[in-house]
């Protein structure tokens, strides 16, 4: 019998959560049970998700800004099938590909202060050929990167990450790394005063937090790269790709990194696909000779399907001008943001540039309150969030999250192609959770619920 997928998904539908609990990662499905996040979704379109009984959400996670132009659109899905349809002769060994050099070239016509592109699968892959091109054309082994910076799970990309719930238990990471505060051009220029250092790594607009540089920190700190010999490397892997409303966010600083790293929304949401782009003086240091042609490589990092998702997802962006939109809209829904929440006690700030946003928490003024807030900030940094986030999502079917461990910030990466309607819908409900919140009413049993349980996890732990 003919293997047929839409039989065998039908068929084991209700089995979703139980294999993926025998299977798969067990500690998962208990966090999605206990905050009730644990939906059948059946169908995604645009901004929005489908749950088996019909009810509309809106993804504001936007797969950690894989889908900035939403779910399965139509001109990349059509791109796929032509793909499929040709029967390509792909992934010859001892072959280029035609597919590859077209996405190459449109890149770097993207960024004409670069030369050459590296195809991989992801952005920690990304990261880690960032790593070995750096080391590769300076011939230094020191990479610097900033505090809360996140730049993937893998052992080089991990070494380079901020946060210490990730790179607990799986020490020791490489040594030749050093951390800096972001926004301390001091610090940098220590670290970088030896002439030791290969690259610095940084994020334009950082991830955990949503993070925004100084005026003119980013670019001295490019000065201080080109003075000491230091690449300059842009990790866009979450704020490129119209994100911020440019391009690339280091635009709006009038950069011109060494290396510009992308993956996430390049996929179009279909096939992973992840790309450094960087100038020819660094990429013929790693490729120098005829026999090391294939000194650094990715099995499936040229395939035909990456290839034409990244085509067909750049093509898209100029379609509907989606950085244009993500600049516009994503102004007005931060301006509307500071004007609903700003007379709000717990709210701290509302930051952001384009469709990267950051509502910040902290503690309120009045003795009432502060009491509230600190029982959930004893108990976790970033429990309070927790609090907005669950009404938010049981209630105005809005899906969000925490912007990094232990930090009270809800980070919204809204799809590039939400509507004005959507804007105002994500405004009115924070308005209207976060306004709760403020009365102290039966929201705060949940409060309750959520720091007697952190407590309890964390004595576990002890």
């Amino acid at each position: 019998m003919a293997f047929d997928l839409q039989q065998l998904m039908a068929e084991r539908a209700a089995e979703k959560f139980p294999l993926f609990d025998r299977y798969l990662n067990s500690q998962l499905v208990r966090v999605l049970k206990t905050i009730g996040y644990d939906v059948d979704y059946v169908k995604g379109e645009g901004p929005y998700l489908f749950d088996a009984k019909g009810e509309r959400y809106l993804d504001l996670l936007s797969g950690f800004g894989v889908f900035a132009m939403g779910r399965n659109h139509p001109t990349v899905a059509a791109a796929l099938r032509q793909v499929l349809d040709a029967q390509m002769a792909g992934m010859v060994q001892m072959d280029v590909s035609l597919l590859a050099g077209l996405l190459a070239e449109t890149l770097c016509s993207r960024l004409p202060w670069l030369d050459k592109a590296f195809f991989c699968n992801s952005g920690a892959e990304a990261v880690e050929g960032a790593i070995k091109f750096a080391r590769a054309a300076t011939r230094r082994s020191k990479i610097v990167y900033c505090d809360h910076a996140f730049h993937g799970l893998t052992l080089g990309a991990l070494s380079l990450n901020g946060d210490g719930l990730f790179r607990g238990g799986f020490e020791p990471l490489l040594s030749a790394c050093a951390q800096v505060p972001f926004n301390d051009l001091l610090a940098l220029e220590r670290a970088l005063a030896g002439n030791d250092v290969a690259a610095f790594i940084f994020e334009p607009v950082q991830g955990k937090g949503v993070n925004l540089p100084d005026d003119g920190y980013l670019a001295e700190a490019q000065r201080l790269c080109r003075k000491h010999g230091t690449l300059f490397v842009a990790d866009e892997i979450q704020s490129g790709l119209g994100r911020t409303g440019r391009f690339v966010a280091s635009e709006h600083w009038g950069l011109e990194p060494d290396m510009v790293l992308f993956a996430k929304a390049l996929s179009g949401g279909f096939v992973p696909v992840g790309a450094i782009v960087m100038r020819k003086a660094i990429f013929d240091k790693m490729f120098d000779r005829m026999d090391r042609a294939v000194v650094h490589g990715s099995t499936f990092s040229k395939n035909d399907m990456a290839m034409a998702a990244g085509l067909a997802t750049l093509a898209v962006m100029d379609e509907e001008k989606l950085s244009e939109r993500a600049a516009g809209l994503g102004e007005r829904l931060i301006a509307d943001l500071r004007r609903r929440l700003g007379g709000f006690e717990f709210v701290k700030a509302v930051r952001g540039k384009g469709m990267m946003i950051a509502i910040e928490f902290g503690p309120p003024k009045s003795l009432k309150l502060k009491a509230a807030y600190a029982m959930l900030d004893k108990a976790n940094k970033g429990l309070f969030c927790q609090l907005i986030l669950i009404p938010l999502f049981k209630r105005h079917r809005i899906l969000a999250q925490v912007a990094g461990h232990n930090m009270p910030v809800i980070k919204l990466l809204p799809p590039l192609v939400i509507s004005e309607a959507d804007a105002t819908w994500i405004a009115d409900a924070f308005e209207d959770v976060i306004g709760e919140s403020h009365a102290l009413g039966a929201v705060w049993d949940l409060g309750r619920t959520l720091a007697g349980h952190a407590l309890k996890t964390r004595a576990g732990a002890a």
